[in-house]
């Protein structure tokens, strides 16, 4: 498999965000937010997918981390969880929307620390100017997604809870630079969930799931 981007290939394996195909999560406990599944697509070379290490702040309970740009959904700015990753993308990236073509959903994901995530997969021209915004984003980081699909390159552990197997993974990338950016927690799940979804390759571990609200609303409540 080469990994060229092939927009129909892609589009034709992802959901449609109110299908009933797709899980969707909801719990009054919980803060729903939206991301943008960022690809960046070339003709002669596998796609890079386009994450952020997010600027360190107090505030932010996602501080340091590597992610997707996206955020909190916005009642009073957003009519749907795609405007909310559409307006994200713009305040920390300086993409504009009408620079961007959503493909498709993928399932929502959850965060240990009550949010749950929904992505939109998208794409954007190679010669779109990013432009971080310093004080939400301290990098940008572009990674193959040669380097995903790779199964020796993801590392999951797995533990017992309510007799099911939960399946936690991370990846660990070294950038030319030799910097080490370690992707974890919901923003790896969504990154393999999209690869099984798409090449049907089969990073997760047999078996196993991911956490959900049930899980964990005790200790959001809390």
């Amino acid at each position: 498999m080469d990994y060229i981007f092939d927009e129909n290939f892609i589009r034709k394996k992802l959901k449609v965000f109110n299908s009933p195909d797709r899980l969707a999560m909801m719990h009054e406990h919980f803060t729903n937010s939206a991301i943008v599944f960022l690809i960046l697509p070339y003709k002669d070379k596998p796609y890079d997918l386009v994450l952020i290490r997010r600027t360190k702040s107090k505030t932010d309970k996602h501080s340091g981390e590597m992610a997707f740009p996206g955020g909190k959904f916005d009642p009073m700015l957003d009519k749907s969880y795609l405007e909310t990753a559409l307006r994200e993308l713009e305040e920390e990236l300086g993409i504009s929307k009408t620079n961007v073509n959503v493909l498709g959903s993928i399932d929502d994901h959850l965060t240990p620390k009550g949010f749950i995530i929904t992505a939109f997969v998208a794409y954007i021209d190679k010669d779109v100017r990013i432009v971080k915004e310093d004080n939400e984003v301290k990098e940008v980081v572009k990674i193959p997604i040669t380097f995903f699909a790779n199964k020796k390159n993801y590392k999951e552990r797995t533990y017992a809870l309510k007799g099911d197997l939960i399946g936690v993974g991370k990846f660990n990338y070294r950038s030319a630079e030799n910097k080490k950016n370690i992707i974890f927690g919901a923003t790896s799940h969504i990154i393999v969930n999209f690869i099984d979804t798409i090449y049907n390759i089969g990073l997760m571990t047999p078996g196993c799931r991911r956490i959900n609200c049930e899980d964990i609303k005790d200790r959001i409540i809390r």
